[in-house]
């Protein structure tokens, strides 16, 4: 059987996935060759899956002909309400199976669709609607109270409404107008390069950026996901299934789809022809029957949804062998959960993890399968189309071992951000995207990431990486969850402070000295928090699973 490194170079040297240079952009990248063009191609190849089962919803399910009938009913609504080529389209609203409707009709007719985060307040959810000025609203009826008052204000040629509940009566109704019949898509032309959706970042420090990503980026990214796939089956050998016959993919969706991984499940489920089970919120037990009920193959999310999903399964004794691949990222992964996995599935359920960023459209460095059991806290190798740099702080190469921050390019990256150009330059100046991450890479080629650049915790001149601190205290038993923060310090600058989420209130008051001793065995001494915070609370994300360190902070008293 060939090697990965063998594997990948005969997949790439011709067919689906030959990779070729492209100096379109004014320096060189590598890109697929045979790429489809546009996600509006993407969707019209799905067609193929006919009647299988595609979205599941609690009592609902979507075959693959009716999500993309209902798909052409808003396209040509749309269209025939002004939106062009261009126009940005706002979609706001949980995962419901109208989240994926309205998705691919934005696609299907070469607008900009500007993913909502769910979780925002009014005020929020006004600026990205003013920032973004979208032509056309498609919203759900919780976030359509939240914006009522707005509404006058914004240029709307439509406002389609899912799921009304009591909210009042604006807008057309989104399950009558994706009854209509009608006979395709619409006739529009799309480029590879033309804008097709805007993401808003996190927003944890000032306002949030909207990232705008081609039709490129995106289709590089399932490219990327496919190839992995194509990969996997050529290491197995005369093992592996034949695509034709194999089971369908059936997987659970549980990143929000305003997220750009839980686009990446949208898209790459989409044309596998998968299987979705859609969730209203995340509930590791309703997750656990999800899984159990369907027979669900994959789950991806944040560490802490996989966290709670392994606990879920293990309390309620529910059987989830069906379970091939359990995927996290969109934060650091503790080396521990992937021992977990390991332990718990008994080697039969593969782990992955992908990196990236909203900028990089999604994962452009992964690791799964042996060797990420094999190497757990690395986040593997670069996607075969990616560039990747260490650079120190003026920009030059560093070399194996030696930190930086991972600096990236290729066809995932991003051009920019919308109206902003100051900020694109600051961040994609050259071609090269600084992702703000700090890591290294070494002498096999494997890369890890250690910290934010900006959450570095200089204590007496020494570097503390938040990341490395979290994953050795994640290794206690009585641990459930655990953030790493800086406090101010009269005499070193800062002082390391760990909150933590206890598994076992009773350990609680001898958990601080329990640490301190287990963390003197593998980590030097200023690395060791000096102050710990101890609650059974979760901890406070964001709604794509990020810790919100700025509020943790506040628990402490000043020095």
């Amino acid at each position: 059987m060939p090697t990965r490194s063998e594997a990948i170079a005969a997949l790439t040297a011709s067919g689906q996935f030959e990779i070729t240079n492209d100096t379109s952009l004014g320096y060189p990248i590598k890109v697929y060759r045979n790429a489809p063009p546009s996600l509006r191609s993407v969707l019209e190849m799905t067609q193929v899956h006919g009647d299988r089962t595609f979205l599941i919803y609690g009592d609902e399910t979507i075959t693959f002909r009716e999500h993309f009938a209902r798909v052409a009913a808003l396209a040509f609504r749309l269209h025939e309400a002004g939106v062009r080529h261009g126009d940005r389209v706002a979609i706001g609203m949980r995962n419901y199976p109208e989240w994926m409707i309205s998705f691919w009709a934005v696609q299907a007719i070469g607008a900009i669709a500007v993913a909502l985060n769910a979780w925002w307040t009014g005020p929020e959810l006004a600026f990205a609607l003013e920032d973004s000025t979208p032509s056309a609203l498609l919203i759900d009826g919780e976030r359509l109270e939240r914006i009522a008052p707005l509404l006058p204000k914004l240029d709307l040629k439509t406002v389609i409404v899912a799921r009304r509940g009591e909210s009042g009566s604006e807008g057309e109704d989104f399950s009558q107008v994706i009854a209509r019949k009608v006979d395709g898509l619409p006739a529009v032309q799309i480029a590879p390069d033309d804008f097709a959706t805007i993401l808003y970042t996190s927003g944890t420090t000032g306002k949030p950026k909207g990232a705008v990503a081609t039709h490129r980026n995106h289709v590089t990214n399932i490219m990327n996901s496919l190839l992995a796939g194509a990969v996997g089956r050529a290491l197995l050998g005369d093992a592996a299934p034949d695509p034709a016959t194999a089971p369908q993919p059936a997987v659970l969706q549980t990143f929000p789809f305003f997220h750009i991984g839980g686009m990446t499940g949208l898209y790459v489920a989409t044309v596998t022809g998968a299987k979705v089970a859609l969730m209203y919120k995340w509930d590791p037990a309703e997750a656990v029957r999800l899984i159990s009920t369907h027979k669900l193959m994959s789950v991806s999310g944040v560490p802490i949804v996989v966290r709670q999903l392994l606990e879920a399964a293990r309390s309620s004794g529910a059987d989830i062998s069906s379970l091939v691949g359990l995927a996290a990222g969109g934060a650091s992964v503790p080396p521990d959960l992937i021992r977990q996995i390991n332990s718990q599935f008994e080697s039969r359920a593969m782990p992955g993890n992908g990196y990236g960023l909203t900028e990089t459209t999604s994962a452009v460095i992964t690791n799964g399968g042996l060797e990420y059991f094999a190497h757990p806290d690395s986040i593997g190798r670069p996607v075969p189309v990616a560039e990747v740099r260490i650079v120190d702080d003026q920009g030059k190469d560093l070399h194996t071992a030696e930190i930086g921050e991972l600096w990236i390019r290729g066809p995932n990256v991003i051009p920019g951000y919308w109206k902003n150009p100051a900020a694109s330059e600051a961040a994609f100046g050259g071609g090269w995207f600084r992702t703000g991450d700090l890591g290294y890479h070494d002498s096999e080629g494997l890369y890890y990431v250690v910290d934010r650049k900006k959450d570095v915790i200089i204590r007496g001149g020494e570097n503390v990486y938040c990341a490395e601190v979290e994953a050795a205290i994640l290794e206690h038993r009585d641990v459930k969850d655990v953030a790493v923060v800086g406090l101010p310090d009269p005499e070193y600058g800062e002082q390391v402070a760990a909150v933590i989420q206890v598994a076992d209130p009773a350990a609680a008051a001898k958990l601080p000295e329990e640490l301190r001793s287990m963390l003197a065995l593998t980590l030097a001494k200023f690395k060791i928090p000096t102050a710990f915070k101890l609650t059974e609370s979760e901890l406070p994300r964001t709604a794509t699973g990020k810790v919100l360190k700025r509020e943790l902070r506040g628990l402490f008293k000043p020095a």
